[in-house]
């Protein structure tokens, strides 16, 4: 138990960092054709991330960005509330305030990423119509997978 209790803590750390890494990092777009990438937040051109988007005031934009950020904070409030629940919880119970605060944040990055897939993904509403997912856009996916497991393994779980 005390195995499968550090796995699960070490996988939501590792989300955690992730979510961090693919809201802040400017490679959600990446151009087929010169050095160029477009993130949340700027975009990068040859090495240079001081061009501001051209889509920056829409609304879609915007509620990717809130989503992720709302989606790191469920996560680190989520984090924070099982190693309280970890330490204060009687035997026999669950940790469903961890798992409800996950579930949260999981469903706060399906909504973010679904919006960001919805728009800009295929690059038609970005400056670059030839281009692929760059690793931000992977690493949000590979996050919601791990949320929502962690998030069912917290409802789940007894403290033994």
């Amino acid at each position: 138990m005390l195995v499968l209790l550090a796995g699960i803590f070490v996988v939501h750390i590792a989300t955690v960092i992730m979510l961090f890494v693919s809201t802040i990092a400017n490679v959600w777009v990446v151009s087929d054709i010169g050095k160029a990438s477009v993130g949340l937040w700027k975009n990068c051109t040859e090495g240079n991330c001081d061009g501001a988007l051209s889509y920056a005031n829409e609304d879609a934009l915007k509620a990717v960005q809130a989503f992720m950020i709302l989606s790191i904070i469920f996560s680190v409030i989520s984090l924070v509330v099982f190693v309280f629940q970890l330490f204060t919880m009687e035997k026999g119970n669950r940790f469903f305030l961890s798992g409800a605060t996950m579930l949260v944040c999981w469903l706060c990055i399906m909504v973010g990423v679904s919006i960001y897939t919805n728009h800009y993904a295929g690059g038609q509403d970005t400056q670059y119509p030839k281009s692929h997912h760059g690793y931000s856009f992977i690493l949000t996916w590979i996050c919601f997978c791990f949320s929502f497991i962690i998030g069912i393994l917290y409802l789940v779980l007894r403290k033994k």
